[in-house]
C-alpha cells in the first residue's frame, strides 16, 4: 500500500522533465510570410534621387547665392563693390589730355576715357566706365574711385536673371524639371511612418503652407 504513492510521484517527476515540443516548420514560416516584401522600385528611386542631387549641386549653389544677393539689392550692389584709392604723384604739368594719359599710365589704368574735363582750375576729372580719376594738378594727388565686379556673384546673377538669353533658358528649364523630380522622388524614398504616409506628409503640408499663408497674410499680388 505504501509503494503505490511512490510510483505516482516518480511518474509526476518524469512528466515534468518532458521537453516542450519544438515549433513546427510551418509555424516558423508564418511570421516571415506576414512580413512585407522589400520594394523592387525603391532602390532605383533612391539611386535616381541621389544622382539628380549630385547633378544639381552646382546650379543650386548658383541660384541660392544669387537669390540671397538679389533679395537684398536695396542694401547693397550685388554685382559691384565700390573702392577708393589715393595716389601721390607730385606736381603735374601739361595739357589736360597729356596729364590724363600720364596719370593713367602711372597707376595702371587701361582703356580710353569717356571724358576729360576741368572741375576747377586745379581739379581735373577723368571718367571711365565705372571709374573716375580725380586729379589735383597742383599737388599731384590722384583719387581713383570706381566699382569693380564681384567676380562670383556677378556671374551668378547674370545666370540667375537669364542674361545669357535663349541658350541658358534651356539649361534653366532642365534644372527646374530636375528640381521637380527631386521633390517627387524625395517624398517616396522612405516607406512606412517615416515616409509620406507618416511624418513626411506633415512636413510636405507644412512646406506647402508657407507660401500659401504668406500670400494670404500679405494680400497677394
Amino acid at each position: 500500500m505504501q509503494g503505490a504513492p511512490g510510483i505516482d510521484h516518480e511518474r509526476d517527476r518524469s512528466d515534468e522533465r518532458v521537453p516542450a515540443p519544438e515549433p513546427s516548420a510551418t509555424s516558423a514560416k508564418e511570421p516571415a510570410a506576414k512580413r512585407e516584401r522589400p520594394s523592387r522600385w525603391r532602390p532605383w528611386l533612391r539611386a535616381a534621387h541621389r544622382d539628380l542631387g549630385y547633378l544639381a549641386v552646382g546650379l543650386t549653389l548658383v541660384y541660392a547665392l544669387s537669390g540671397l544677393a538679389v533679395n537684398h539689392i536695396s542694401d547693397w550692389d550685388p554685382n559691384f563693390e565700390s573702392y577708393s584709392t589715393t595716389h601721390e604723384l607730385g606736381r603735374l604739368s601739361g595739357d589736360d589730355a597729356a596729364i590724363a594719359r600720364s596719370v593713367a599710365r602711372t597707376i595702371g589704368v587701361e582703356g580710353t576715357p569717356r571724358d576729360v574735363y576741368r572741375a576747377s582750375p586745379t581739379q581735373l576729372e577723368v571718367t571711365y566706365d565705372r571709374r573716375t580719376l580725380h586729379i589735383d594738378t597742383r599737388t599731384g594727388r590722384v583719387i581713383d574711385e570706381g566699382q569693380k565686379p564681384r567676380w562670383l556673384l556677378r556671374a551668378a546673377n547674370w545666370l540667375h536673371l537669364n542674361r545669357g538669353k535663349k541658350a541658358w533658358t534651356y539649361v534653366a528649364d532642365t534644372y527646374a524639371v530636375g528640381l521637380v523630380l527631386l521633390a517627387i522622388t524625395g517624398m517616396f524614398m522612405l516607406p512606412g511612418r517615416k515616409g509620406l504616409i507618416g511624418r513626411g506628409a506633415i512636413l510636405v503640408l507644412l512646406g506647402a503652407a508657407v507660401p500659401i499663408v504668406y500670400v494670404q497674410a500679405s494680400g497677394g499680388p
